[in-house]
């Protein structure tokens, strides 16, 4: 079953912010992007919910060499993206 990737106003400039400064991360974002619309359970995104202020969140990997994570909301095959950045900035 297809997703629909639903994004806001805040996280396309939080996204447009990160991929200026992190060019190289581009193509692995996109592919990332095209997976979970796919199948956001599939194991190479390593989904997995979030806790403590983060509860009700979900986050994925997009490259462990930059520990980057997006956070995602999963409603009625929406995934709606909320950040994106390295491990502690997400966090």
């Amino acid at each position: 079953m297809p997703y629909e990737i639903e994004y806001t106003q805040t996280y396309e400039k939080k996204l447009f912010k990160f991929l200026k400064k992190h060019k190289d991360i581009v193509p692995r974002y996109k592919k990332t992007i095209l997976l979970m619309e796919a199948d956001p359970f599939h194991p190479s995104l390593r989904l997995h919910p979030l806790q403590g202020k983060l509860k009700g969140l979900h986050s994925v990997s997009i490259d462990m060499q930059y520990r980057i994570s997006i956070e995602f909301y999963i409603e009625d095959s929406k995934i709606i993206p909320v950040n994106i950045g390295t491990h502690d900035e997400v966090y």
